[in-house]
């Protein structure tokens, strides 16, 4: 069975509830994963926007949120981690805002698409202190045992 990666907030494909943004209360959704490959010793989390800054004309990926050293043990990561408390021993990278933390939707203009990407990995990484997503997929390299997305999508409420 593939690896699995899921919320209790919003569906594949779906909506992100306005709670998980900028407009909202800004906390990480909840996500639990299932199905991790034999021989998982470690998860990262990559949350990133690749319709930056209009899906009409996209320039960049935006990252919102970088973990890595997720033990797979936690099965998940309850609604507000970032803030309340990430499993021990759970490492942050540097977002597109140039801080740790989770940092939700926030478009500036259109619907955008929120990639949540969970890798099993075959190691617990080095401390690569508060690496960018790069640093972060060069050290991953060659380690990959599986992975999951879900996908949720986000406009700003029309205001005027």
């Amino acid at each position: 069975m593939a690896l699995v990666l899921k919320s209790d907030a919003f569906v594949d494909g779906g909506s992100i509830p306005l709670r998980y943004t900028c407009e909202g209360e800004d906390c990480s959704p909840p996500l639990r994963w299932e199905n991790l490959p034999e021989g998982t010793r470690s998860l990262v989390l990559i949350v990133d926007d690749p319709d930056a800054p209009d899906p009409a004309a996209p320039r960049m990926v935006w990252d919102h949120w970088i973990l890595y050293n997720i033990p797979p043990e936690c099965g998940g990561l309850p609604e507000d981690a970032a803030r309340t408390g990430l499993p021990a021993g759970t490492r942050e990278g540097i977002n597109s805002w140039g801080r740790t933390g989770y940092g939700g939707p926030c478009p500036p203009i259109g619907r955008h698409r929120y990639f949540h990407r969970l890798y099993a990995l075959d190691v617990c990484l080095a401390d690569l202190g508060t690496p960018r997503k790069d640093d972060l997929l060069l050290a991953m390299d060659d380690h990959i045992l599986g992975h999951a997305e879900l996908v949720g999508t986000y406009q700003k409420s029309a205001t005027g």
